[in-house]
């Protein structure tokens, strides 16, 4: 009875040590995942845990890394436990062909396949690299690059009859819409392209290093074009408004001098273009790869490698979405009916108040209402 007792206990322990064994084999790493997703029918990036009314991409996410075992199931519960980080938090619709996620996985066989298995086609993992411990992809990021993806027809002036269809963006129209998007360079007080923050919240202040239009391209037999910027950092519906202040100013809704005037303290009603258009294209680590990317231990987080990927994705998942549903739900015709209803005027009318008491060197200078882009 003694040894039959022995056997049962020695047994357990040999099945205890095979399962250390097996968690030996593929040990939790803090790796970087490189994700692609179209957003729409998604309530934005972030896991909402206890609202599974709002279905979020990380719930597809954390779902596949569990079933997958790279993940045991309570990580997937509490996700502080396994350190996951998102590098963006994209809004509701929005969506990614360069998401960077970090976390710690045991790094099992074919572990990209094994994932990809158990998500929806419309989200897809990409890459993967290693990193520091203490990575964490959303303080170690230097910054963002986003494109948004509209149809020409929306820089059409107010006072002309267009069929969305046949409009086709001219030169000059163009060159305007990206002498407005240079304005923004720079850094600038964005609390009016935000909600919840006011004019003395540091936080609002943002540094834009690059945005402007490209050339158009028809789609569908519908003229689109794709307006890029780079940033340090965005706030929640900043780049929406952005180009929706842009676009209420082409149109002629709005004097250029709202612009300038949309950074001062006073309350200015920005207009908030549809989230449809809006990819987070890539984020940027300089930093990190300066100080890591040659180390020998670490790989520099760039993935040149995956850019085929990346652009088959976009062009099977992303573009096709933002095309059909442009066409399907005319959500960018549907939002430029809502322009009328903004209030532009006071603030204008504030601006140009302000510009007669002030030196008028900036007439001299040749100034376009942009502000100084140095700044």
């Amino acid at each position: 009875e003694e040894n039959g007792h022995q056997n049962k206990r020695l047994k357990s322990d040999a099945d205890e040590e095979d399962a250390e064994d097996q968690n030996k084999k593929s040990p939790k790493r803090k790796i970087v995942l490189l994700m692609a997703y179209s957003g729409k029918g998604y309530h934005g990036m972030q896991r909402n845990v206890g609202s599974s009314q709002f279905k979020t991409i990380e719930d597809d996410l954390v779902s596949a890394l569990v079933q997958s075992g790279c993940i045991p199931e309570n990580h997937g519960e509490d996700m502080k436990k396994m350190s996951f980080q998102r590098c963006a938090r994209t809004d509701k619709g929005v969506s990614a062909a360069g998401q960077i996620v970090s976390l710690k996985v045991r790094l099992i066989d074919d572990i990209l396949e094994k994932i990809n298995n158990h998500l929806p086609s419309h989200i897809r993992i990409l890459g993967l690299k290693r990193v520091t411990g203490g990575f964490n992809s959303k303080n170690k990021c230097d910054a963002r690059t986003y494109s948004y993806m509209l149809p020409t027809f929306a820089f059409a002036h107010k006072d002309h009859d267009v069929q969305e269809e046949l409009y086709r963006l001219d030169r000059e129209t163009l060159e305007r819409v990206n002498k407005l998007l240079a304005c923004y360079k720079g850094t600038h007080n964005f609390h009016n392209f935000t909600s919840q923050k006011g004019p003395k919240d540091p936080s609002a202040k943002r540094y834009i290093m690059e945005m402007y239009c490209g050339e158009p391209f028809v789609r569908e037999n519908m003229e689109f074009a794709v307006i890029q910027v780079k940033g340090q950092s965005f706030m929640m519906h900043q780049i929406r408004k952005m180009i929706g202040l842009v676009i209420a100013i082409v149109k002629g809704y709005a004097a250029e001098s709202i612009m300038e005037c949309s950074w001062g303290e006073e309350k200015v009603d920005v207009p908030k273009a549809p989230g449809l258009g809006l990819v987070l294209e890539k984020v940027h680590f300089e930093k990190y790869n300066r100080r890591f990317g040659n180390d020998g231990l670490h790989e520099p987080l760039e993935w040149t490698e995956e850019e085929e990927k990346i652009a088959v994705f976009k062009e099977q998942y992303i573009y096709p979405t933002i095309i059909n549903t442009e066409r399907e739900e005319k959500s960018m015709a549907n939002w430029l009916n809502t322009l009328p209803i903004h209030d532009f005027n006071s603030s204008a009318v504030e601006k140009q108040t302000n510009n007669k008491n002030s030196k008028k060197s900036s007439d001299l200078e040749g100034s376009d209402g942009c502000g100084d882009d140095s700044d």
